[in-house]
């Protein structure tokens, strides 16, 4: 269900209404965050409680919206101030983990030239 591994993630650092659906939140993305939510990129939202997140994307054929919520503790989210910031693909899944997404460093490596 996930965007391949190259895809953008922008992590929108305000809290949102979490009462907003599928065109809420992609008119958030176009209003607010100036972007265009039929790119592929993938936003994520959260909630005024840190507990949990929405996730939007277009999928090609349609906009995928996934909720999570953890049970026993809270996101590590970014300063609430205005704009996104980006992730790399390790630290949102460290985020959509639970986890501490600014303790991760994907790994760079530079495309080979040539196949031994």
């Amino acid at each position: 269900m996930m965007p391949s591994h190259t895809v953008r993630i922008l992590v929108a650092t305000q809290p949102v209404d979490f009462r907003k659906g599928h065109d809420g939140l992609a008119a958030l993305v176009q209003s607010v965050l100036k972007e265009d939510p039929f790119t592929g990129t993938v936003f994520v939202f959260r909630a005024k409680r840190a507990d949990r997140l929405k996730i939007l994307f277009w999928d090609g054929s349609g906009l995928v919206m996934a909720y999570k919520r953890l049970e026993e503790t809270t996101f590590t989210w970014p300063a609430v101030r205005d704009g996104v910031m980006t992730l790399n693909r390790a630290q949102f899944e460290a985020l959509f983990s639970g986890l501490d997404w600014r303790r991760v460093k994907a790994l760079e490596t530079r495309r080979p030239a040539a196949a031994e």
